[in-house]
């Protein structure tokens, strides 16, 4: 069963599927390494983060085992077990009908984020009430309170960003907010996140926070729109790069 070139969109669905197609006739056992990232990437002429995430969402569906460091390794599935889609967990308040499309992506959510958060950083910083500052101020000190093996370390993090996004005044960017963490609390990026998550980038990740509470402080616009895309910037290079193979 020969490898297929991947040419449209959502690529990571199509690649996880044709994996998980190669799985099923038998070119890849229960117990075999997967080619490397690379070496996939390049068979399938795309992307390695588009194969990075095929390959997590097949982890998340039981067809295979990430070992950092090591590779992916092919599980045995139990018979009569169907390959599962995820969809993106959206809150019932906001009252959207239901989704058959494949999740969306971690880079695909991090660019929708880089192209929204920015902005609602910058109307915070015009609009933020002394009130709404010392709730992000609060916040953040709960964070720097908080490791990166503490649960509430997501809980904090959501709430700094949708207090931002209360700071506009703004209830359409308050709730497009909400649908973006929902997509953030899926089984495919949380299962990325826990591949790199770790106290360096934690740590990192408060700095990056602090810098953007700072410049809503001062009611510097610009300086917020600039320190919120660096945030989402780097937590997409940590996606890209913090990854261990052979």
């Amino acid at each position: 069963m020969p490898i297929e070139t991947i040419e449209t969109r959502r690529l990571y669905r199509q690649i996880a599927d044709q994996i998980s197609g190669l799985i099923e006739s038998g070119e890849y056992k229960p117990g075999m390494r997967l080619p490397a990232e690379r070496v996939l990437a390049g068979q399938l002429k795309v992307s390695r983060p588009s194969v990075r995430e095929a390959l997590i969402a097949l982890e998340v569906e039981g067809w295979v085992d990430i070992r950092g460091g090591t590779g992916v390794f092919v599980l045995e599935r139990t018979p009569g077990v169907e390959k599962k889609e995820h969809s993106p967990s959206i809150p019932a308040s906001l009252n959207e009908p239901a989704c058959d499309s494949p999740a969306v992506g971690p880079i695909e959510l991090l660019d929708a984020r880089d192209a929204v958060e920015p902005e609602v950083a910058a109307l915070a910083a015009r609009h933020a009430s002394d009130e709404i500052i010392a709730t992000l101020s609060r916040i953040l000190g709960d964070m720097v309170c908080c490791s990166s093996t503490d649960a509430r370390h997501m809980e904090f993090d959501h709430r700094f960003h949708s207090s931002l996004a209360a700071a506009t005044g703004n209830a359409a960017l308050v709730q497009v907010m909400e649908t973006l963490w929902a997509m953030r609390l899926a089984p495919l990026y949380v299962q990325l996140q826990n591949h790199f998550h770790n106290e360096a980038i934690w740590q990192q990740a408060i700095l990056e926070h602090r810098e953007i509470l700072e410049a809503v402080k001062a009611r510097d616009a610009k300086s917020a729109r600039a320190a919120m895309h660096r945030h989402i910037h780097n937590a997409r290079k940590r996606y890209v790069s913090n990854w261990q193979e052979t």
